[in-house]
């Protein structure tokens, strides 16, 4: 009898994780994991209570796949765009993983929803050093552009248009300059 292969919790994590990737959690099941392991099931079970379990330690994996991305030095020249352009990145580079933060159903309204992103205040903060303004009027700021970003990223994400680099960096730059503008001439209506 050959030896029996011994996997470790992270070796479960990683295949779960690359099938996500490809399919999202839709494809995520005990059986499709032994498969890719050449193994039983026992394996998947011993390291993770049950399957939802091993989806909370995949997600937590996404997200820092996706807080990796939006590491931008807040001093950095550039910083707000630049998240908005590593944000449309990681939708560009991980469809998969962004439909699985940003893509699903919730009760939040705009405000709690990019709120709740952890990476979220560190934006707020990073536009508020070129911009000026208070965090309040930043963080309503941030909302319209977060809009406005997040409807370039579903669309990349979904492969609904195909759209060059270039491109994402200019719309970000003239368009969020446009409402900069527009907030400071006084059009900082809620509607």
């Amino acid at each position: 009898m050959p030896p029996r292969t011994v996997f470790k919790k992270e070796d479960v994590l990683n295949v779960a994780y690359a099938i996500v990737k490809k399919e999202g959690f839709e494809g995520l099941n005990a059986r499709r994991i032994a498969k890719e392991l050449n193994s039983s099931v026992h394996p998947i079970f011993r390291h993770f209570t049950d399957m939802e379990e091993l989806k909370k330690a995949v997600y937590k994996k996404i997200y820092a796949k996706y807080q990796e991305y939006m590491q931008i030095e807040i001093n950095e020249n550039k910083a707000y765009k630049k998240m908005g352009i590593s944000y449309i990145k990681f939708a560009k580079d991980y469809p998969e993983f962004f439909k699985i933060i940003f893509m699903q159903k919730t009760d939040l309204n705009a405000e709690n929803f990019v709120m709740s992103d952890k990476v979220g205040d560190n934006v707020i903060k990073a536009g508020q050093k070129l911009t000026g303004l208070s965090f309040e009027e930043q963080k309503k700021f941030h909302i319209k552009v977060w809009i406005f970003t997040h409807g370039i990223a579903c669309l990349v994400a979904t492969a609904t248009i195909k759209i060059s680099d270039e491109k994402i960096s200019e719309l970000l730059g003239s368009t969020v300059l446009e409402m900069l503008k527009g907030l400071k001439m006084g059009g900082n209506s809620n509607e």
